[in-house]
């Protein structure tokens, strides 16, 4: 197995490898981009080194827009858009690769193709996933 940790799927150590893997890495990476800082930054205390304990931590406290880099003027402006977005992320970053979207719908989500009906994993290991509703529409595989 190689990649780089933070980044990597929990299912790279125990299950079937499918998308679906590349789709979590990049709900990191868009934390990353909103955030305006590191996955994993050793230089910050305990609590705040790994960006997805944050990530729970605020979605727990009702308070994800506490994330959103405020050095950036866009994003501090436009706050349902950075809110449609953390959803994005988190929508990608479920630990049952089963329940993460496919890139397409992301784009279709993004482009107001999609709407979100039903709720994310509530089976999920991830606390911050828990208390955000999302709805989901399933698409045809012709579209996927």
């Amino acid at each position: 197995m190689r990649g780089t940790p933070g980044y990597l799927a929990s299912e790279w150590l125990s299950s079937v490898i499918t998308e679906k893997a590349d789709i979590y890495s990049s709900g990191v990476v868009v934390l990353e981009m909103l955030c305006g800082r590191i996955n994993f930054d050793r230089s910050l205390p305990e609590a705040q080194m790994h960006s997805l304990n944050l990530f729970e931590k605020k979605a727990k406290e009702n308070r994800l827009m506490d994330l959103v880099n405020n050095q950036n003027e866009d994003m501090r402006f436009n706050k349902a858009e950075m809110m449609t977005i953390l959803r994005v992320a988190a929508w990608c970053l479920q630990s049952d690769y089963a329940n993460r979207p496919s890139m397409s719908m992301v784009v279709n989500f993004l482009e107001d193709d999609v709407e979100f009906e039903g709720n994310l994993d509530n089976s999920s290991s991830n606390p911050a996933l828990k208390t955000m509703s999302i709805e989901v529409t399933p698409l045809a595989p012709s579209i996927l």
